[in-house]
Parts: C-alpha cells; sequence; structure tokens
C-alpha cells in the first residue's frame, strides 16, 4: 500500500490488514559523473515498494535528503543538519503513530554513518517515548552489500560503484551516463579536511565498470528478501 497514492478511506481500511509501515530515507548526493543524485532514494523506495507487491505493508513517501558530509562539495550534492534529520524522522514516524501504525522500518538508502546514526538516535527516542512501538533502522547499502556478497566482485565497493550502479542499470538503465571510472578516496587519516572534493575527485568508492543490470536484479531480489526477514522478526516482536 503506497502511502501517497491512496484516499483516507483505502488507508483507515488498509489498517485492518497491518499496523508496519516502511519509511525510506535517501539523499540528493553526487554518485559520480554517470549515476542520478537521486540514486540513493530511488533504491530505497524501490524495494520497499517491490515488498509491498508481496505483503501487506504501508510505504510511506521517501525523504529525499539526508546528511552527506563527505560529498557536500561535489555538484549537486544537498546536504541537511543531523538534527534536521532527526527531528524530520522523529515528527514522520510519531504522525504515523497518531495515526495507528505500531510496527516502523526506517530504510536509508544513503549509508553515510553520520546520517545513520542520527536515524538511530531518533529510533532510540521514540522506544522511549511510545511503549508499544516497535523501530528498525537498515542501511540498504548494508543489505546489498551483505545479501550480494557472492555476486560483487570488487572489494570494499561502496558508493556508485559495482553495487549501486548495476541496481541502477536493471531498475532505471535510462537515468545511467555512461560507465563511470574506478576510484577509492584518499582522504587523511583522522584529519578533517574543508574540501572533501579534493581527496574524492571523481565522487565513486569501488568500480562501476563491473556492474550489470544482471546483478542489479539479483541483488535488489535478495534486499527485499532480506528486508521480509526483518519485517517478520519486528512484528514477531510485537506480538
Amino acid at each position: 500500500m503506497i502511502l501517497e497514492q491512496m484516499t483516507m478511506n483505502e488507508f483507515a481500511e488498509g489498517l485492518q490488514k497491518t499496523r508496519t509501515v516502511l519509511i525510506p530515507f535517501g539523499s540528493t548526493e553526487e554518485h559520480g559523473s554517470h549515476l542520478p543524485l537521486s540514486t540513493d532514494t530511488l533504491q530505497a523506495y524501490d524495494v520497499c515498494c517491490r515488498l509491498a507487491q508481496r505483503r501487506a505493508l504501508f510505504v510511506a513517501p521517501p525523504v529525499h535528503y539526508g546528511v552527506c558530509r563527505s560529498t557536500a562539495n561535489h555538484p549537486g550534492t544537498v546536504s541537511i543538519r543531523t538534527s534536521t534529520l532527526k527531528a524530520l524522522a522523529i515528527d514522520i514516524v510519531t504522525s504515523l503513530y497518531r495515526q495507528g501504525l505500531r510496527y516502523f522500518i526506517l530504510l536509508t538508502g544513503h549509508a553515510g554513518g553520520t546520517h545513520t546514526s542520527a536515524l538511530i538516535d531518533a529510533g532510540e527516542e521514540l522506544l522511549e517515548r511510545f511503549a508499544d512501538l516497535e523501530i528498525a533502522v537498515l542501511t540498504e547499502y548494508m543489505l546489498a552489500a551483505g545479501e550480494g556478497r557472492e555476486i560483487i566482485e570488487t572489494p570494499d565497493d561502496s558508493h556508485a560503484g559495482e553495487i549501486e550502479t548495476s541496481r541502477m542499470l536493471h531498475s532505471y538503465p535510462h537515468l545511467v551516463k555512461g560507465e563511470g571510472i574506478r576510484e577509492y578516496p584518499s582522504f587523511p587519516t583522522g584529519i578533517l579536511v574543508r574540501n572533501k572534493q579534493r581527496y574524492w575527485p571523481g565522487g565513486v568508492w569501488g568500480d562501476p565498470g563491473k556492474a550489470s543490470a544482471e546483478k542489479g536484479a539479483k541483488i535488489e531480489k535478495l534486499v527485499v528478501d532480506a528486508l521480509e526477514r526483518v519485517v517478520d522478526l519486528l512484528e514477531d516482536k510485537g506480538r
């Protein structure tokens, strides 16, 4: 059940089937010279919608902005503060809780550490606030890297590399512009830098040259399967 496409009557009827909602978080962030700025958002939203085709659950509209520290200087990246992201997550979940939902999965397509920590902080606060709420915070990329480890050829593939390029070639081939260039950033250990693009000029972490639509289709299915297992665990925990 895709929330933004439903009427209020359909939403009320849906509550009779499920109290579970997936909330996709993404980013508007550079993904090399070959992938769109919406890559993280599209991947997270897609797997949520795929799972909604299998079973009764709600999918909230995606959040298109995230905390993007390492790519903040790259063209096109729009980054928000951690406090903004945390407040937004708390407000969205609180509103949906008041609408009757009780099981929440915050699935982030953007895997930045600070970004993910802000969502976890929000989840911990919500657990304290609502005694009958169950919540999970998942990084979509970590599911893809873990479940697809037998498929992925590139060591330490992370951002706009083999995994994400394969995913986009499968789901949005018309948005992939060229092949991308293999790259790994070289940030100085422990030192904070102002111009991060100086140490990561191409905005790729991995090897997009090893990507294929076939790999993308396989990885997507594995991620949806893994996400469904988490939904099962969360709902069982609340019973």
